[in-house]
């Protein structure tokens, strides 16, 4: 999905890159002081991307229960350094995290939500966080089962030699906004953050409510990070092929490709970081946001089913068809959802919510091993049966109460629609009783 906001002057700073012995001996001094000033060196600029989804600290030191964190500048040329991350703080101190039980606290989790939440109101940045969600998570290769180098859900976009893969290009603004929050909230992991703000996104622009765990833990060195090449291209030669390629490597399949799909609802494309779209259109000259780019809808900050209908349609010159959306309505296959999409919100929001929540996990190391549930959904209580209530002429019973009963007729093998095979025998046995009765009544 392509990302819509385009920040001014990012200003990051990259930390720089001492000896292996001055750095053993840093860390010590980190250990023992809890601080330490690390100067800043070079930085970076997005490359320009041609992706499908266009909508922490380095470990310095064989002491791994140290994090030690840092500040960085980008500047307009990638520099070739081994352990870098880009990331944007306010101060310019490395702390030393205390040991925790999980990879994330679930406190802060729910208050890093909040903060994400009063960003996306002032900010209008929906799509570039979700992008930078599924960006991290879709490098994951079902085949390979090793973590991290399977891919996924970890944290690796945050370094640079991730960043420069031309999929990810303009990312790094993303990286910028979510900074300042991941400083405030050092419980956080990065690869948690990073799903955490792409789901509140989608739900906060009037999507589905996304059934998401957390307790994902980060890859640490940019050793760590994917081959570039897993992420999908917007305009290849057999865009179907193209798509199924890249999906099933993630072990995702055609309804959850098309779901998935339906996101670009948000968003917009800039020719300068994609190569696709126009520099701006009548819906998007004015912003919100950085103005400018080509929007795949009319409203491009609202979630609903419209992507699909303007697809199908294909009337407005404005909104944006890549080759990989026209091919949902082309292939036969995806077509039987992309056209049920198009007609019914509430099946794309269902499938929708389902794809989001498995991509968000894909390759993930979650620690708990069952992952953290932010909101635990109460049961629904049974409705409890009082005769009284449902005796005093009220010909209507509830929806629960009917499926209460039907529930309770089908568990003896029974349904309200029928009777009972026991009731012929209940039967028998009454009349056998009445004519006994008769007969003696009679007799007398």
């Amino acid at each position: 999905m392509a990302e819509r906001v385009l920040l001014t002057n990012p200003s990051f700073t990259l930390p720089s890159q001492p000896s292996p012995t001055t750095t053993m001996a840093s860390t010590a001094t980190a250990a023992i002081a809890a601080a330490r000033i690390i100067p800043s060196a070079t930085a970076l600029s997005s490359s320009s991307s041609r992706s499908f989804f266009s909508s922490s600290s380095t470990s310095r030191s064989s002491l791994k229960c140290l994090h030690l964190r840092s500040s960085p500048r980008i500047s307009h040329l990638f520099v070739n350094q081994r352990r870098t991350e880009v990331r944007v703080s306010s101060g310019g101190y490395a702390t030393v995290s205390a040991p925790k039980s999980f990879a994330s606290d679930p406190d802060q989790l729910k208050s890093a939500r909040e903060d994400i939440r009063e960003l996306l109101r002032t900010k209008f940045c929906h799509p570039i966080l979700i992008r930078l969600g599924w960006h991290d998570a879709g490098t994951y290769n079902k085949n390979i089962e090793e973590w991290p180098q399977r891919g996924g859900a970890n944290g690796s976009l945050r370094f640079e030699v991730e960043l420069k893969h031309a999929a990810n290009a303009g990312l790094v603004n993303a990286l910028k906004l979510l900074q300042p929050i991941k400083d405030k909230y050092t419980g956080v992991t990065y690869a948690d953050l990073f799903q955490l703000a792409g789901a509140t996104a989608v739900e906060e622009a009037g999507g589905p409510k996304i059934p998401m765990k957390y307790g994902r833990v980060d890859v640490s060195a940019p050793e760590q990070c994917p081959e570039e090449g897993r992420l999908p291209d917007a305009g290849p030669p057999s865009p179907a092929d193209h798509l199924r390629q890249v999906f099933y490597r993630m072990g995702l399949n055609d309804k959850e490709i098309v779901a998935l799909s339906g996101a670009h609802t948000l968003g917009r494309s800039r020719p300068e970081r994609s190569g696709w779209g126009k520099p701006e259109t009548k819906y998007t000259k004015d912003g919100p946001g950085a103005p400018g780019g080509q929007s795949w809808t009319v409203q491009w900050l609202k979630f609903d089913n419209s992507y699909f209908k303007d697809i199908k349609e294909k009337r407005d010159e404005d909104l944006l068809v890549l080759p990989t959306d026209a091919a949902l309505f082309e292939d036969p296959s995806f077509k039987v959802y992309a056209e049920k999409y198009a007609e019914d919100q509430v099946a794309f929001f269902n499938d929708y919510a389902e794809a989001h929540a498995k991509l968000s996990n894909l390759g993930a190391k979650f620690d708990p091993p069952e992952g953290i549930v932010l909101d635990s959904s109460p049961k629904p209580q049974a409705e409890k049966f009082e005769a009284a209530k449902y005796s005093s002429g009220k010909r209507e019973l509830s929806d629960a109460m009917k499926q209460k009963i039907r529930s309770e007729y089908e568990a003896i093998g029974g349904s309200p629609d029928k009777p009972l095979q026991s009731n012929y025998f209940l039967n028998i046995i009454i009349v056998i009783a009445v004519l006994a009765l008769l007969t003696s009544l009679l007799g007398n």
